[in-house]
């Protein structure tokens, strides 16, 4: 092919897609390049889409970080580590469409829940999401209770208790799950950290810091990761900086096909990989909330995905979770959850903030027609047995009436095209993604306490 065919190839190509104003960016110059590739390529750079960076992390708090995620010290119980419900082995979160916390046995799917008073099973309101590559995230939480604005400034649960000194959004969002009752603290008269009052988030923590500052090897590795801090000003805020660097540094994983496509690599992806990251970045409309480098714009959407769990204590009978509007308080934000990103998207599920989707290509599915597939939805087909009585179907005409019709509107591929788009998603998984047990897990924690579930 000569160079002004393939230029003029492209250009048509680009046009029919509704791309070609990003031809004054591209490169036009390389060869080797095909015409697929030439309308990719300015689809991602129309997008700003660039490989991820790994930030860099000081190895003293990476090692101090690892010892915390998977010590169930941190626990009111001492029974439940971070590690719990974010395990390397299940790709950092636990496999279950809702999570599984005090009083709960065993690990992933195969934990199962306690009961309360009345013999009903005891399951956390939402799902367990990935940590892969959370540095560059703002916004934590299915619903961003815990935000960084522009300036740096931190919104969380806490409020002006927030402890000074935190250095990301990542690291204050490891301060919260030890202050939750059900996930981590326990309950009044189980533990001393369980009988602080719910708002007394300082105390929490200060009872956390005293249990771990009485063990030597803690209180060496806080040394040698903060040598330049009085050990009397240590406090929980130092703990939740090493955790986050524990978490940078092992699970930012910028070397899936995809990022390697984007550094340049034109045959690190299949042709009907390519196939469907054009759709994605254009027919299919993903892009729209799955954008920029991270592939999520870490913003609000009702996607109408069918309620599944106990719920967040919203609504009359406090089976409803209204999302983004419990932070905000406006009406108009519920039923709203932060876009997930999808690096590594293909091991990550089940899918939504309830886990309502078992598989990606169903998550998919629904994503393209949200409606139909809300209205048509089957527990049966996603969830485990003992879930299944928890699926809210008389939600459901509720959380489609306040979705944005545009946001909801019906995309048509064909059954080729989703089958396309599906493989540009699973060239989004990390290589090295099955051995992440191997190389994180510490063969024990300074409290001496286990590390099996």
């Amino acid at each position: 092919m000569s160079p002004k065919r393939f230029v003029m190839t492209g250009f048509a190509a680009l046009t029919l897609l509704g791309v070609a104003g990003c031809l004054p960016a591209l490169v036009l110059s390389v060869q080797g390049t095909t015409p697929l590739d030439f309308v990719l390529r300015a689809m991602l750079n129309g997008a700003g889409v660039r490989p991820i960076e790994k930030p860099a992390v000081d190895a003293a708090k990476v090692k101090l970080g690892q010892a915390l995620f998977f010590d169930k010290i941190l626990s009111g119980n001492r029974n439940i580590s971070c590690a719990t419900c974010h395990h390397p082995a299940a790709f950092t979160g636990d496999g279950l469409p809702v999570s599984i916390g005090q009083g709960g046995s065993g690990l992933a799917q195969s934990r199962t829940p306690p009961t309360d008073a009345s013999g009903e099973m005891v399951f956390i309101p939402r799902n367990a999401p990935d940590i892969f590559n959370r540095a560059g995230f703002d916004r934590m939480f299915w619903d961003a209770r815990v935000a960084k604005d522009p300036n740096g400034a931190l919104t969380t649960p806490a409020g002006d208790d927030l402890l000074p000194g935190l250095e990301s959004a990542l690291a204050a969002q490891a301060m919260f799950p030890v202050t939750s009752r059900d996930e981590m603290r326990g309950h009044p008269g189980e533990n001393e950290l369980a009988d602080i009052d719910d708002d007394d988030f300082q105390g929490m923590w200060k009872a956390l810091m005293d249990r771990l500052l009485a063990i030597d090897e803690y209180r060496q590795l806080f040394a040698a990761a903060y040598p330049d801090t009085d050990p009397n000003q240590l406090t929980f805020a130092h703990a939740a900086n090493a955790i986050a660097a524990f978490e940078t540094e092992h699970w930012t994983l910028p070397d899936s096909p995809f990022d390697q496509y984007l550094a340049g690599d034109d045959a690190a992806l299949s042709t009907q990989a390519k196939r469907g990251a054009i759709l994605f970045y254009g027919k299919a409309g993903c892009a729209r909330c799955h954008s920029g480098p991270l592939m999520t714009d870490q913003k609000f959407h009702n996607r109408v995905v069918p309620q599944v769990g106990p719920g967040k204590g919203d609504g009359d009978d406090g089976t409803w979770d209204f999302g983004r509007a419990r932070v905000t308080g406006d009406p108009a934000d519920r039923f709203k959850f932060r876009t997930p990103p999808l690096r590594n998207v293909a091991a990550t599920g089940p899918y939504m903030h309830d886990g309502a989707f078992s598989t990606l290509e169903a998550a998919v599915r629904h994503c393209l027609d949200p409606a139909t597939s809300a209205q048509n939805y089957d527990p049966a087909e996603h969830l485990p047995p003992e879930l299944r009585p928890l699926y809210r179907a008389n939600q459901t005409a509720t959380i489609l009436a306040a979705a944005d019709p545009d946001e909801i509107a019906p995309v048509e591929l064909t059954e080729a095209e989703i089958a396309d788009l599906l493989a540009f998603l699973e060239s989004l998984t990390s290589p090295g993604i099955g051995s992440l047990g191997i190389h994180d897990i510490p063969d024990s924690v300074p409290s001496g306490l286990p590390l099996a579930d």
